[in-house]
């Protein structure tokens, strides 16, 4: 049975438009591409260089977190799953799992917890929760310097960061896990697995002669 990734959760859990519809357009088609990627025997890696600067930079956001907030967190490296879903959280601190991102530049990092706010990450989270048995999840979004070899042409000014007051460069939101939600990753996952196998025999049946 394919289990879901965390990080990929806010795919399959939009909102249909049409009333009668179980899946929206979206879910479908991210599923349909996790169907041709277990046929083909593929999986698509997708880099960019935000994305890049998240993974070079984890350890130095973890660092500032911990500068700013007089904590001790280290990057967990323990992924779990159950019978629907699977993932690797970033912090799991006592009561809570902490979700490190490194914002790419000044303009792009988010000064308040309201403009941080994001549907993806809370449906991660909310996994993150659940697998974990935490009641309370937080994003923090870092801002540290970018490596310089992945700015480019971009103001450099808005990539270097160091000078200004490390409180300044966190920015938390908060969620409460809600255990009617987790129902619905459940049901959401059992008709995204029906559709996934739908679209492996379909793939299958086309391509038979």
């Amino acid at each position: 049975m394919h289990k879901f990734r965390a990080s990929s959760l806010s795919e399959i859990m939009t909102t249909p438009k049409n009333k009668g519809d179980v899946l929206s357009v979206g879910a479908k088609t991210a599923i349909e591409k996790l169907a041709k990627q277990m046929v083909y025997g593929y999986d698509e890696e997708i880099s960019s260089k935000a994305m890049e600067k998240g993974i070079l930079v984890e350890d130095h956001s973890i660092a500032l977190y911990n500068e700013v907030f007089f904590t001790n967190h280290k990057k967990n490296t323990v992924r779990l799953d159950n019978e629907w879903i699977t993932g690797e959280c970033d912090i799991h601190a006592p009561g809570k799992i902490i979700d490190i991102k490194s914002s790419w530049s000044l303009a792009t990092f988010p000064a308040t917890s309201a403009a941080g706010m994001d549907k993806g990450y809370e449906w991660q989270g909310r996994a993150y929760m659940w697998l974990w048995d935490v009641d309370e999840f937080e994003i923090a979004y870092c801002l540290v310097n970018t490596p310089e070899d992945l700015i480019g042409y971009e103001q450099q000014d808005l990539h270097f960061v160091d000078h200004i007051t490390p409180e300044l460069r966190v920015t938390r939101v908060h969620y409460t896990r809600d255990k009617t939600l987790e129902e619905k990753i459940k049901q959401r996952v059992d008709d995204a697995r029906r559709y996934f196998d739908q679209m492996v025999k379909q793939i299958s049946d086309e391509h038979t002669i």
